[in-house]
């Protein structure tokens, strides 16, 4: 299969965050000369992983612009291309100040926001470096991730510059999460989703995360949206596959993910239930976090225990080591609204593990209706205590139940997540629309 040069925009390739674990999946065994990635120096963190690709655009202060006076907060990354040395992974760090990011992104711009003029002030363009470096490379196809009003008005700018077909890809249903109080709320509202339909009636393919999303989409935008969601290496996965449904000596309960407002308040919850759990059976299960940062909360409980990611290379491992896999999500209304459509990359990666897995999200989610539609998880989809703890009793308690679940999971991971189906899907789709111009 001849492969068109692609240019993605708005997400880095890497081995930390969601979009760009299921990015270097769906194009793993790509030419890397044929891609190219323009990002926003925000998302160029953590490990970047050049073996897909290294050619890249750090899109900075000559291309993302807030007018005068309110330049003066903004953090100014350099705009160019980014040299990168021989190993693989590039460990990316930006230094910053968490006080004055915090304060600004929590106080400041939520005021700005809340007053109408945040959109105003926010600008996006082509630079005359980042248009020297598109016509160097020409690329054939244009395939994009945003998730922001700025990211919509960069896309279309190059997608116009470059005149080449567009992808568009929806990793979460971020339009819905806009918000509707504010002097100009509904103005504001109003125009971004008129920009946003723009983009996508200029795009040659859509593709969604879930087909919940590409079902909502049908009705919300009359449009046809494919679903692509993270692909996953059979084999490199099965080399550590959990086959064995008796729990150990000293039973673990993992998640592995990110922290914040919301999934803390889950997570929390959760180590209650636990610790009533311990008490009532007279167990020491474990509950193991593997996340960025040690939550505040942490010392509260017994048996609750903090680690650092693992290189992705040892999650096969890590995962069917442990006992139970733990999967929540925010139950708060605005989280729903942002989450409902999606779908976690860490899903089919657990369900691939062979380790029985549990669900905390609302019934309405993606995950949860996927979970319960193929039977691969047990779910728990009220934000209550007392339920989190009767499900818990029952997985641990029941070999039974955990072996059908993870059977399950096998199966569907093995059915709906294949790369080596996946990916030929992926390319079949992009070579078809770069050679419909030719």
């Amino acid at each position: 299969m001849d492969l068109p040069k692609v240019l993605i925009i708005g997400q880095s390739f890497n081995n930390d965050t969601g979009g760009g674990i299921t990015l270097t999946n769906l194009f793993k065994g790509w030419d890397r000369n044929k891609i190219a990635v323009a990002c926003s120096g925000y998302l160029l963190v953590g490990n970047i992983d050049t073996e897909v690709c290294n050619n890249y655009y750090q899109l900075g202060h000559k291309e993302h612009k807030f007018k005068f006076p309110f330049h003066l907060l903004q953090r100014k990354y350099t705009s160019g291309i980014l040299k990168f040395d021989n190993n693989r992974v590039q460990k990316i760090v930006v230094p910053k100040s968490k006080f004055r990011i915090s304060l600004i992104v929590n106080v400041f711009f939520p005021f700005l926001e809340y007053i109408g003029v945040f959109q105003m002030i926010n600008r996006v363009k082509l630079s005359n470096d980042f248009c020297n470096w598109l016509d160097e490379y020409k690329p054939d196809v244009i395939y994009d991730q945003t998730a922001s009003r700025a990211g919509v008005l960069f896309c279309l700018s190059v997608q116009s510059y470059l005149n080449k077909p567009l992808i568009f890809h929806m990793m979460d249903d971020w339009p819905s999460t806009l918000n509707d109080n504010g002097l100009r709320a509904k103005y504001w509202k109003k125009k971004i989703d008129r920009e946003f339909r723009t983009l996508l009636d200029k795009a040659s393919i859509l593709l969604s995360i879930s087909d919940e999303m590409a079902a909502e989409y049908k009705i919300r935008y009359n449009k046809n949206f494919v679903t692509f969601h993270n692909a996953i290496d059979l084999k490199f996965w099965k080399n550590h596959q959990r086959n064995h449904y008796e729990l150990s000596a000293n039973a673990t309960i993992l998640y592995a993910g990110r922290t914040g407002l919301g999934i803390d308040t889950s997570l929390e919850l959760f180590a209650k239930a636990i610790t009533s759990v311990n008490e009532e059976l007279n167990m020491s299960m474990k509950f193991i976090l593997q996340t960025p940062e040690r939550p505040y909360w942490l010392k509260k409980y017994k048996n609750i225990e903090h680690k650092r990611f693992v290189p992705y290379e040892n999650l096969p491992k890590v995962f069917a080591e442990s006992d139970l896999l733990l999967l929540p999500y925010d139950f708060s209304v605005n989280a729903i609204k942002f989450i409902k459509l999606s779908m976690p990359t860490k899903a089919p990666e657990y369900m691939i593990s062979g380790t029985p897995i549990l669900i905390f999200a609302p019934e309405i989610t993606a995950v949860a209706k996927y979970a319960n539609k193929f039977n691969w998880a047990k779910t728990i989809t009220n934000n209550n205590l007392s339920e989190i703890k009767t499900a818990i009793l029952q997985i641990i308690t029941n070999k039974e139940l955990r072996k059908y679940y993870a059977e399950n999971a096998i199966k569907t991971a093995e059915k709906n997540h294949n790369s080596s189906f996946i990916t030929y899907k992926f390319r079949s789709i992009i070579c078809s629309i770069a050679n419909s111009i030719e």
